[in-house]
């Protein structure tokens, strides 16, 4: 659809009555003004304690305000003294400040501006094995894959899946490759206070095999598919000779569905033919 021609025919509009506007109708342009809307990513967004908050009255430099919302989830501004925001979303705040401040008659012209200057309330933590960790702010619904995204997804040499702890306590693993390919359903929506792990275990594999060395563990990692991370093994190799050391503890494994687990050394020993 091309979008220049809802621009142009605006543009038209706004020509053909703007003489009539500065002629007696200054009310129109300023209501026009007052309805803008915040930038999509705050539009769901519902304020909390914490976070930052900016209003301008456009015209009145004495009622321009940059202020936290306080722990009872109110601000403080001039002439209306404390106002509750908390739970609201911007535009709501908006409409609410420039609602009190006409109805006062404390500016009759009005073109009142306001956003969020830093997140504080609503937030994920991302640990472990991604490029940039840290604190995400949730200024919108975004799915598990999106926050990964939003921190330069995982580094080399991380695992291959992702830990959702919800601050209830519930822990769900995800395979990132899944992620990548998941429908809306498998995509879990990040809540606020929820942590996003990538872990970076590793296992260990020595001996007869083509590729002995340290190798990042995935998500439901098997002795079978250990040795094939290892390049398999040597000519000399037998997979019924293998030791696993877990926490200084030698295992036996039964067969090569064996599940490894981190910190895990598989050592391959030699057949006997």
């Amino acid at each position: 659809m091309n979008r220049h021609i809802p621009v142009m025919l605006m543009l038209g509009f706004l020509i053909a009555v703007g003489p009539i506007a500065a002629a007696g109708q200054e009310a129109a342009p300023h209501a026009a003004q007052q309805q803008m809307t915040q930038p999509p990513q705050d539009a769901g967004y519902l304020l909390g304690p914490s976070d930052v908050v900016h209003i301008e009255a456009l015209n009145h430099p004495d009622f321009n305000v940059k202020t936290p919302i306080g722990q009872d989830g109110t601000i403080q501004l001039p002439y209306l003294g404390t106002v509750t925001v908390s739970n609201m979303t911007v535009s709501a705040m908006r409409n609410k400040i420039a609602g009190e401040l006409m109805r006062r008659g404390i500016f009759s012209n009005l073109s009142l501006e306001a956003d969020v200057a830093s997140y504080g309330s609503r937030y994920a933590t991302v640990l472990g094995g991604v490029v940039t960790p840290g604190l995400i702010p949730l200024d919108r619904e975004y799915r598990l894959s999106e926050i990964l995204a939003r921190v330069g997804g995982i580094r080399d040499g991380s695992s291959n899946y992702v830990i959702l702890r919800s601050p209830g306590g519930r822990e769900r693993q995800f395979s990132i490759r899944d992620l990548s390919v998941a429908d809306i359903a498998s995509d879990p929506i990040v809540r606020p206070g929820d942590k996003v792990y990538v872990p970076t275990e590793v296992f260990y594999i020595k001996g007869q095999i083509k590729s002995p060395g340290t190798y990042p563990l995935s998500l439901s990692t098997t002795l079978a598919m250990a040795l094939a991370r290892g390049g398999g093994l040597t000519d000399f190799g037998s997979d019924s000779h293998i030791t696993i050391i877990r926490k200084n503890t030698k295992l036996q494994p039964g067969d090569l569905n064996f599940k490894v687990m981190s910190d895990d050394v598989i050592e391959v020993g030699e057949g006997w033919f």
